[in-house]
């Protein structure tokens, strides 16, 4: 399993009342799996998303990713562990205006000290691996919202993490910008990489091949789907209708 999670809770103190956030929840994740995460607003799923990603601590339970126990890691390492096993997906994308897309890309490799051969060898390769190379020196404002998450998941991708994580990534586009995202999710999942994303759209989830839902905090379903939504077939009947 590339995440582990056991009896996980989380409280937030503000001083006059404490929040339970997440209450004892259990969790396993399989390498190679593509799972989305829904629930309610207050529900727990972006607490969770935040655990996952060690953006935020547990207030109780042990939690694994990828064989590393991250309950005990301090701030610095849990920083390490962030830029070298996680890749981030956001719906507003979290680009830099002033750089173009390549150079975003390469942002995580040199946080992560690689050098300026190596850092462009990878970006070039993520930014074809989500067809985009024709579009490496534009700046975000020249890019489309498509584009621009397409950037920010060539960006998720260059340091080979162990699990790219999505909150919302469709939320500011398009039908048809979003499907085409999926499209390039779907095709990374089946090359065999782990992908766990955050939605509130029951359609966008059924793209997925797991759908786990949160309400007050509790895990209160985890559900294979039989038979995932492919993005492709979509975008083919979108692409016939505007024809039409």
């Amino acid at each position: 399993m590339i995440i582990k999670m056991k009896n996980i809770g989380k409280i937030y103190d503000t001083g006059k009342v404490q929040v339970e956030a997440l209450r004892k929840v259990d969790l396993s994740i399989a390498r190679g799996e593509f799972v989305s995460i829904m629930g309610p607003s207050g529900s727990g799923k972006s607490t969770l998303m935040n655990i996952i990603g060690c953006l935020d601590r547990a207030t109780s339970g042990d939690y694994e990713l990828d064989e590393v126990n991250i309950s005990g890691l301090d701030d610095v390492e849990l920083a390490k562990i962030r830029n070298k096993k996680i890749g981030f997906v956001f719906q507003s994308f979290n680009l830099l205006p002033r750089i173009t897309a390549l150079q975003n890309i390469e942002l995580p490799m040199i946080y992560a000290g690689a050098g300026k051969k190596e850092r462009r060898k990878k970006a070039l390769e993520a930014l074809e691996r989500v067809s985009l190379t024709d579009r490496m020196h534009h700046k975000p404002n020249e890019l489309s919202g498509g584009q621009k998450q397409r950037v920010a998941i060539a960006r998720a991708l260059v340091n080979n993490p162990a699990i790219i994580l999505a909150d919302e990534p469709t939320g500011n586009l398009d039908t048809a910008s979003g499907e085409d995202i999926m499209a390039v999710f779907q095709e990374l999942n089946r090359e065999g990489v782990t992908i766990v994303l955050v939605t509130h759209e029951q359609d966008i989830a059924e793209h997925t091949k797991r759908i786990i839902r949160f309400r007050d905090g509790f895990l209160i379903s985890d559900e294979r789907v039989a038979k995932p939504i492919d993005a492709r077939d979509v975008i083919r009947k979108l692409k016939s209708q505007a024809v039409v």
